[in-house]
């Protein structure tokens, strides 16, 4: 089995028509891949990206009541930690696999790592899946339709572009020509010890 960005793309595909058969952000997540392998994590990634894409939907809705409103925002704060976990899971896969390989003595590194180049593939994918939704709307003028087409020849050049950009670090990673780093992101705000608001809080109980 070969680990590419085509697996990944394929995978959140899955990912998002599973999910739009019921189109229900309350309806739990039945990952088809066996616990414990990176397809899982993907899946599980993408299925909480999806999420999350039609929360912040909901949340626009000028009508909201505000409690409601706070509800869902405080739901996509949840979701934002365990898209970092997932992504961070990813790049431990990749550690563990690449861990070992001696690289080049100038040997580069790139500004993000894996992890955080396929998670941009799966925003990307849900970017394409949501735009051929637009495409395929009775009730929309023409105008929209134009500017739908154009979004996706960039769409389309941009998927292109990553696939290849994520194939090439994957190989020159296992060449040694580039350094695999890991960033954590370190998040703050979601932590009690680190937002002031959260630990003044606990400070006054």
């Amino acid at each position: 089995m070969r680990i590419n960005s085509q697996y990944f793309y394929n995978i959140f595909v899955r990912s998002i028509a599973d999910y739009h058969i019921f189109d229900d952000i309350d309806r739990l997540l039945n990952n088809p891949y066996p616990e414990g392998g990176i397809d899982n994590v993907a899946y599980r990634k993408n299925w909480i990206d999806t999420v999350q894409w039609h929360l912040e939907d909901m949340v626009r809705d000028p009508d909201i009541d505000c409690s409601y409103a706070l509800s869902i925002k405080r739901r996509i704060d949840d979701l934002n930690q365990k898209r970092t976990d997932a992504v961070e899971l990813i790049d431990d896969y990749f550690q563990n696999k690449y861990g070992n390989i001696v690289h080049e003595r100038d040997a580069k590194h790139n500004t993000e790592s894996l992890g955080w180049a396929i998670d941009r593939l799966s925003i990307l994918s849900l970017k394409e899946f949501h735009l051929h939704v637009e495409l395929r709307r009775s009730d929309a003028p023409a105008h929209h339709i134009n500017n739908c087409l154009n979004r996706e020849k960039i769409l389309t050049s941009q998927k292109n572009d990553l696939l290849q950009s994520i194939n090439w670090l994957i190989e020159d990673i296992q060449f040694g020509k580039k350094e695999n780093k890991v960033y954590r992101q370190l998040k703050m705000y979601n932590d009690q010890s680190f937002n002031p608001v959260l630990y003044n809080k606990q400070k006054q109980r």
